[in-house]
């Protein structure tokens, strides 16, 4: 039998993702319509699998549906990035005490190089907060929690909505990686509780910046 020949990703997989990054680059902006008929124009694409990748942002919380009014980008309320922070800062601090307490030698090496790399990107914004969610990322990964690891994922999509407001602050970026070196040196100390205590303190931190 012949191979069937399919496309690694779905159409409307591919358009969601380019709405995203859209969306997290602020060329489209929070609270704003999004114009399906000129985004369907611009992909060359029909409405439909345009239409099936908004279902797929309104369900990560990037777009809100409005009956009869269309799609929107979302607009974060200060409840909302609050309840997001809370739940980060539970999710993550547990991943870290998990990693603290578990990880090979090798894993809490990975995690310091990724550090190196993130205080190596401080003159360079996107590259800074590409950098920092891999670090982040790479600790779920390290926690071996799939569910965890997807809610975390998931949660941090709504907190981009915010971010470059947060980190951009004067002073923010460098506060944020002393918060990061205080997290490795906890894990490299192989000490869950404390590990746990500088991660909430790091997305305390991050909330008050944020709001």
């Amino acid at each position: 039998m012949s191979a069937l020949s399919l496309s690694p990703r779905a159409l409307y997989e591919e358009v969601a993702e380019l709405l995203r990054q859209r969306i997290f680059s602020r060329e489209l902006e929070p609270g704003s319509w999004i114009d399906e008929l000129k985004i369907a124009e611009e992909y060359g694409i029909s409405r439909t699998p345009l239409r099936e990748a908004l279902k797929v942002l309104a369900a990560e919380g990037l777009v809100t549906m409005k009956v009869r009014r269309g799609a929107y980008v979302t607009e974060v309320s200060e409840k909302d990035l609050a309840d997001v922070y809370h739940l980060l800062s539970l999710l993550e601090s547990d991943a870290g005490g998990v990693v603290a307490e578990r990880a090979s030698d090798e894993e809490i090496a990975s995690l310091q190089s990724l550090h190196a790399e993130l205080e190596a990107a401080v003159g360079e914004r996107d590259r800074f907060f590409a950098i920092n969610e891999q670090f982040h990322m790479r600790l779920l990964e390290l926690a071996r929690n799939r569910w965890r690891e997807q809610m975390v994922a998931d949660l941090r999509k709504v907190m981009k909505l915010n971010r470059h407001n947060s980190l951009l602050k004067t002073g923010r970026i460098e506060e944020s990686l002393a918060e990061h070196r205080a997290i490795v040196a906890a894990l490299a100390r192989r000490d869950p509780a404390l590990t746990v205590q500088r991660m909430r303190e790091h997305f305390q931190n991050g909330l008050e910046a944020a709001a």
